[in-house]
Order: C-alpha cells, then structure tokens, then sequence
C-alpha cells in the first residue's frame, strides 16, 4: 500500500508526482530544490539560501510522514556546479548533525527553476 504526503509546509509538487511517498516503513522524498512553500519562488540565487531551504523543506516532508532526518537511509544531492561541494557539506552537516546517511552527490547540467541544488532522500521507520 502506497501513501501519498502532501504538507503546505513544503513546496507543492512542479509537475505530476507527489512531495513523498510512504511505502510500508519506508519514505521516499521526492527531489527539493530551494523553493519558499509560501511563495514558490527560490529562497535566493545562492547556494547557501537555496540548500537551507530544500533542506528545510525536506525535513518538512519527513515531518509530515512522521520521520526525522535522524531517520534518512540515503540521500541523493545535485549539483548544478561541483565547485560547490564543500559548501554543500558544512550546511548538509548543521543539518544532520553526527547522522550520516548513505549519500551520492553528482553534478549536473540543469536543475528545475534554475536552482542550483536539488536533494531527494529516503528515511526508515
């Protein structure tokens, strides 16, 4: 059995899928970029603005679910420029803390809305 989530506290979904779904004791985050669930526009054109809020807006998701990101198995990151990699880290770990999930981080040519971030993961029970 399949649950969609769906909060106000994170952005709506920009095309046909949903913010998170739970499937038995898993959660599977769609990808967030840097989008204000209030506006839906990008929290700033930089990477720190743009990676707090997919951050925030993925610990909403797992809210939602009932999860924690002290929770999270894996996290897939991407990056529209790996020159900002280090950066990415030192606010990636404010957020997890010492919890530190499986993780790929890849560059890639575009991301949606012109962000420069994008961040899915997957958290247990």
């Amino acid at each position: 059995m399949y649950t969609a989530i769906q909060t106000e506290d994170a952005p709506a979904a920009i095309g046909p899928y949903s913010q998170a779904m739970v499937v038995g004791d898993w959660v599977f985050v769609s990808g967030q970029i840097g989008l204000d669930p209030a506006s839906g526009v990008l929290k700033g054109p930089d990477l720190e603005a743009q990676a707090r809020q997919a951050l925030a807006n993925l610990k909403a998701i797992l809210k939602a679910a009932d999860r924690g990101l002290s929770q999270v198995a894996a996290v897939d990151v991407y990056l529209a420029d790996m020159k900002d990699f280090a950066a990415f880290n030192a606010i990636y770990e404010e957020f997890f803390g010492s919890h530190r999930p499986a993780r790929a981080v890849v560059a890639v040519k575009e991301l949606p809305k012109q962000a420069v971030v994008e961040i899915k993961c997957i958290a247990g029970h």
